[in-house]
């Protein structure tokens, strides 16, 4: 199985351009040892809640639990 990084690209929205963009196992490690979630989860919740850069599990959650 391979990896599609264009299509990833446009189905996960991240509007901060870097080189891990769409290399999500490599992108979610950086996160994640940051304690962080990568802006493309908080894309697929609305864009503005990506733009805001916080990208803390604890704004996550209150953005979930809505």
């Amino acid at each position: 199985m391979s990896c599609n990084q264009e299509k990833l690209k446009e189905s996960f929205p991240c509007t901060f351009n870097c080189f891990r963009r769409g290399k999500c196992y490599e992108c979610i490690d950086y996160h994640l040892s940051s304690n962080e979630l990568p802006g493309c989860i908080f894309g697929k919740i609305s864009k503005q809640a990506e733009k805001t850069g916080n990208r803390t599990f604890e704004n996550f959650a209150k953005l979930v639990l809505k």
